[in-house]
This record gives structure tokens, C-alpha cells and sequence, in this order.
């Protein structure tokens, strides 16, 4: 039981990483980005190949693994520059998609279908099963923590006030000045690379990663994750991570306790729990359990008539 514990734990870290990038990109810039998953996945593919087939330290296949999903995320930016909304979201899914199927059929690169297995993880073999998951525990705690700082630093910079301003009205923040597509493309590298160093995580950590994995069912739970926690706000996008992975896995023991299910309607009647949960929660918490709150600059007081300015004839204006 410590063990399946740890390893929540640990997978809700994971979450809570993607949120804070996804957040980044959808909850203070407004680009719905439903591309997640693919970004996870080049993370993941990079960090593993890089430390299996070239030895490269860990660290520094994960460092390369960010990299490379922010450097793709920054393509994926120029090429839908002029896309928002709907058509965003449609280009950023496919771009999910294709990163799949190719990871899928590029054997010679990535296996296909089979995945890469051995992937090392940072002291595995000294540290021993139990020991190695505490470990990586408090590498997942400190990554996470790290990157929330980032991001609260950039929510109340001047970057996060234009990156707002921007998803508030684009236009008007390009008729003040602001050069908008340098902001997004800033906005979508920051978050990606949030996102690949999450890959390469979890890939360090399961030492197997194949195509399947990254399914476009783990873009649905990390944008739950931020509707529940609270969009545009880290703070809720760490709450909103925390219970989705909750909520996941506290559903694998109701399911048992009712004896005529197959596992197929198992599957669904968590799948439905879920659903409902979260229904419940948005229904009484229209924006999250922890809202946005912006905070208005203060506007300068009216002058008091003690210290208004004596005109030339000596009256008080």
C-alpha cells in the first residue's frame, strides 16, 4: 500500500507539472492548446533515447527533453500564429495525433508499437525499489515547486499582465504597444518545455514508455484539472491536479464492490463517477475551488479641499 501511495504521489506531481504549463498557455495567454499529450510525449521520447542510446546523464536528458518540446512548441506557435478558439484547439490536437502515429510506425527511432524499455532512472539499481520511489518522490516535489514559483513570478510580472491583456482582447493589447505574437510564443515555449520535462519524468520514473501511453485522454485530465482547480490561477492548478488523480484512482475501489460488473462496465461506471464529481464541483464553483483573482492597480486619491491650491484672488479651487 505505501508503495501504490508513493506512486500516486508521485503521478500527481506529474499532474500538477502539466497544469502549471498548461496553464501558462491557456489560463493567462487564452491559447487553448489541446496538444498537450504530444508535448508530454517529445519530452519523454527525447529524455529516453538521448540517456538509452547515447548514455546521456539523466539530468541532462531531461534538461534536452525540455528543450525540444519547447523548441516544437515554438513551431507549433508560428504555424498557428493566426489561429484561435476552435481552430487552435482542432490544429494543436492533430498535431498530438501525428506526434503518436509517428512514434508508432518510426521503428527504427522509437520502436513503434513495442516502446522503449530500460530507461534509467537517476540510482534505481543502488537505492532498490522502495528506496528509489521515496527518491524520486523528492525530485517530483522539488521540480513541482520550482516550476510554481516560476510561474507565480511570471503571473505578477509585466509578461503576465500582457500575457492577460492579450487573452482578454488581443487587439487592444497590440494597439498599446505590445508585440503580440513574440508574447505568445514566449507563452506556448514556457509552458511546452513545462510539459516535456514532465515527459521526460514520468519516463525516468517507469523506465517504459510506448506510444499509447500518451493518449489524448491525459490532455482531457490535465484541462479538468484546471477547470476544477481554478483556471488562470497556480495555485489551482496544483489543487485541481491533486484531485483529479484523486479522484482517478479512489474509483478503483468503488468499482469492486459491486459484484456484477464486467470490466468493461467497470471502466465506464468510473469513467461516470468522475464525470459527475467534477460536474458537481463546476456546478457550485463556476470557476474552480480557487478562482483567479486579479488585482487592479489603485488609483490615486482625490486632492482634499485642505490641500487644494489657493487661486491668484485668494479663493480655494
Amino acid at each position: 500500500m505505501e508503495h501504490y501511495l508513493i506512486a500516486m504521489a508521485i503521478t500527481a506531481g506529474l499532474y500538477a507539472l502539466m497544469a502549471l504549463g498548461t496553464n501558462i498557455i491557456w489560463g493567462m495567454a487564452g491559447m487553448v492548446n489541446l496538444g498537450v499529450v504530444g508535448f508530454v510525449g517529445v519530452g519523454a521520447y527525447v529524455s529516453a533515447l538521448l540517456t538509452l542510446k547515447l548514455g546521456w546523464p539523466i539530468a541532462a536528458g531531461m534538461a534536452a527533453g525540455a528543450l525540444a518540446a519547447a523548441s516544437v512548441g515554438i513551431l507549433v506557435g508560428l504555424i498557428t500564429v493566426n489561429l484561435r478558439g476552435d481552430y487552435l484547439a482542432i490544429v494543436t490536437l492533430g498535431f498530438a495525433e501525428s506526434v503518436r502515429i509517428v512514434t508508432s510506425n518510426e521503428i527504427w527511432l522509437a520502436n513503434g508499437t513495442d516502446g522503449l524499455s530500460g530507461i534509467p532512472g537517476p540510482w534505481r539499481a543502488d537505492l532498490g525499489p522502495h528506496n528509489f520511489n521515496l527518491f524520486y518522490l523528492g525530485i517530483v516535489v522539488a521540480v513541482v515547486a520550482v516550476a510554481f514559483f516560476v510561474a507565480e513570478r511570471l503571473c505578477y510580472s509585466p509578461f503576465g499582465r500582457v500575457l492577460r491583456a492579450i487573452r482578454d482582447d488581443e487587439q487592444v493589447a497590440s494597439v498599446a504597444g505590445k508585440y503580440v505574437l513574440a508574447f505568445k510564443l514566449k507563452a506556448f515555449a514556457i509552458g511546452t518545455g513545462a510539459l516535456g520535462l514532465a515527459g521526460a519524468l514520468y519516463a525516468h520514473f517507469t523506465s517504459y514508455i510506448a506510444p499509447d501511453v500518451f493518449v489524448p485522454l491525459l490532455t482531457l485530465y490535465i484541462k479538468l484539472s484546471l477547470l476544477a482547480g481554478g483556471l488562470g490561477n497556480n495555485r489551482g492548478a496544483l489543487l485541481g491536479a491533486v484531485a483529479v488523480v484523486f479522484f482517478l484512482e479512489s474509483t478503483r475501489f468503488i468499482v469492486p464492490l459491486i459484484p456484477w460488473l464486467t470490466h468493461v462496465q467497470g471502466a465506464a461506471l468510473r469513467e461516470i463517477l468522475i464525470s459527475v464529481t467534477l460536474l458537481i464541483i463546476l456546478r457550485y464553483h463556476t470557476k474552480g475551488l480557487i478562482p483567479e483573482r486579479l488585482s487592479h492597480p489603485a488609483l490615486p486619491a482625490e486632492p482634499s479641499p485642505a490641500h487644494a491650491i489657493p487661486s491668484r484672488t485668494g479663493a480655494m479651487t
